[in-house]
């Protein structure tokens, strides 16, 4: 594409680079200039404008927009294509669910030509319906045809939504020395929860006792299973974890590198998974659980190793009303 200043009389079919004042109204940018336009234009006196010229092989830039986001998106990914204009193409969720990209694939499309940019939420990101996922613009009024099929080639299906594939889960909550974590963490996880559209059963309510919270355990047959006590685990053998092999399942993984969230623990009960929360879960400030939680939603299996790979990106704000601070006492350099 050439841009620049031209003779009125060399400017037919041009994009108009910049919007102009006229007697009997405005032109703005972006339009092509045809016949009504150039006279206009003359009628005004203007013997020169800066404009966009297309090569053969250019692509108009809302075309090329459209294109490389066709291509991004499979026909079942869970998201949708809004044109807006002016070279862009906005990507959004049809309902909620986890952002899953092929960030190689988004880089690949990035340096293709700096005119085509690519921008997306973080890959696993929750959304709702009607969240933006992704962008795409066209930075120019058109570019080369063979770019932006380079571009559409290394985008193929390189977006979807991950939706829930979990409807129902449960949540037990022990009492623990005047701890009550009762009416408010029901309150707090059932409206977790609700974001991704699963039901949660009724709450039941236990001593801190290994064997009533493994009988509660064993009671339930919800496919996901929480456990909120009214006092924080805080060994692999405390009373929660204990509870849960008690009443057969296993301890995969406890303790993760996200704050607030550290004193996670995840498990699996006859092939149900159970989350052990943290006492952060009892504020509806996001935490490490979030992250788990979702993923295993939304069918992603959450690994041990999946858990200890969260530490980038895992200091999370911190809750105003943490019992503990991290700054609590601190000294020294800020």
């Amino acid at each position: 594409m050439r841009f620049g200043p031209v003779p009125l009389a060399l400017a037919h079919g041009a994009v108009l680079a910049h919007s102009r004042a006229l007697p009997d109204g405005r032109l703005r940018k972006g339009c092509t200039l045809g016949p009504s336009e150039i006279a206009r234009l003359r009628a005004a006196g203007v013997a020169e404008v800066v404009v966009a010229q297309p090569d053969p092989d250019d692509m108009p830039e809302d075309d090329a927009a459209l294109a490389l986001a066709r291509a991004l998106v499979p026909a079942d990914a869970g998201l949708s294509l809004r044109a807006v204009g002016t070279g862009r193409v906005n990507i959004v969720a049809d309902g909620p669910g986890l952002v899953a990209l092929d960030a190689p694939a988004v880089h690949a499309v990035n340096a293709v030509d700096p005119a085509i940019t690519l921008a997306t939420l973080p890959p696993l990101m929750r959304v709702e319906r009607g969240t933006m996922v992704a962008t795409v613009k066209i930075i120019p009024y058109a570019v080369a045809g063979k770019a932006v099929q380079q571009a559409s080639q290394a985008a193929t299906d390189a977006l979807r939504l991950r939706r829930p594939v979990i409807a129902r889960a449960a949540l037990i909550l022990t009492r623990a020395g005047g701890a009550d974590p009762g009416e408010k963490g029901a309150r707090v996880t059932q409206d977790r929860l609700a974001r991704l559209g699963v039901a949660m059963d009724r709450a039941r309510l236990v001593d801190h006792k290994t064997d009533a919270l493994a009988d509660a355990l064993r009671a339930t047959d919800a496919p996901l299973v929480l456990i909120l006590t009214g006092s924080a685990t805080s060994d692999m053998h405390d009373t929660a974890p204990e509870a849960l092999r008690r009443a057969g399942g296993q301890v995969a993984h406890f303790g993760m590198p996200v704050d607030p969230g550290n004193l996670l623990f995840l498990g699996d009960l006859n092939g149900r998974p159970v989350i052990g929360l943290p006492g952060c879960a009892k504020s509806p400030a996001l935490n490490g659980a979030d992250w788990v939680m979702e993923r295993i939603i939304c069918g992603l299996t959450v690994t041990a190793a999946d858990i200890m790979a969260m530490g980038v990106g895992g200091l999370l704000a911190e809750i105003p009303s943490r019992p503990r601070p991290r700054r609590q006492g601190e000294g020294g350099a800020q």
